[in-house]
C-alpha cells in the first residue's frame, strides 16, 4: 500500500481517537504518523517515502529562494533610471518529459518574477520562455537546468 495513504489514514485515525477533525489536529496526526513510519522505515520499506519528501521540501525551498531573488532583481531593473532591458523569448531544451513535470516546471518559471512560460513545442522537446532580461540566454537556460529542472527530476523520479 502507498505509504502516503497510510500516513493519511493514520492522521484520520488520530483525529477519530482525539475526537477533533480540525485542520491543526489532522496536521498533527499526519506529522505523528510520519514520525511513527520513520521509526519503522526498514520494516515497511518507507526509506524512499522520506527521502522523496526531503527532495520535495528542497524543491519548495529553492522556489522560495528564487522567488525572493528574482523579485529583488526585477525591482532593481525597474527602479534603474536607464532600464537596460533586453526582453526576449528563448527556447529551453527540456530534460523532463512527463506531462506533470513539464507542467510543474512551466508553472514554477511563470510564478517567478521576470520570466513567463509561453508554450511547449508540439514534440515536447522545448519550452518557450519569455524573459524580462534576455541579454544572456545561455545563462538563463543554465539557471533553469541547474535549478528548477534538476530539483524536479530529483523530486519526482
Amino acid at each position: 500500500m502507498n505509504l502516503y495513504l497510510v500516513n493519511i489514514l493514520m492522521a484520520l485515525a488520530w483525529a477519530a481517537v482525539t475526537g477533533s477533525f480540525e485542520v491543526i489536529n489532522l496536521l498533527f496526526g499526519f506529522a505523528l504518523g510520519a514520525v511513527a513510519l520513520s521509526l519503522i522505515r526498514e520494516q515497511v520499506g518507507s526509506v524512499g517515502y522520506f527521502s522523496r519528501a526531503r527532495r520535495v521540501v528542497a524543491l519548495m525551498g529553492l522556489f522560495v529562494y528564487e522567488l525572493v531573488l528574482s523579485a529583488v532583481r526585477v525591482a532593481l531593473l525597474v527602479l534603474n533610471p536607464r532600464m537596460d532591458l533586453k526582453p526576449g523569448i528563448l527556447a529551453y531544451p527540456l530534460k523532463v518529459d512527463r506531462d506533470l513535470e513539464i507542467t510543474f516546471l512551466a508553472n514554477l518559471i511563470t510564478l517567478t518574477p521576470g520570466t513567463l512560460s509561453v508554450d511547449v513545442s508540439d514534440d515536447r522537446q522545448y519550452l518557450f520562455v519569455h524573459a524580462l532580461d534576455c541579454s544572456d540566454p545561455e545563462k538563463t537556460r543554465e539557471d533553469i537546468a541547474d535549478g528548477f529542472e534538476r530539483k524536479i527530476l530529483e523530486a519526482f523520479r
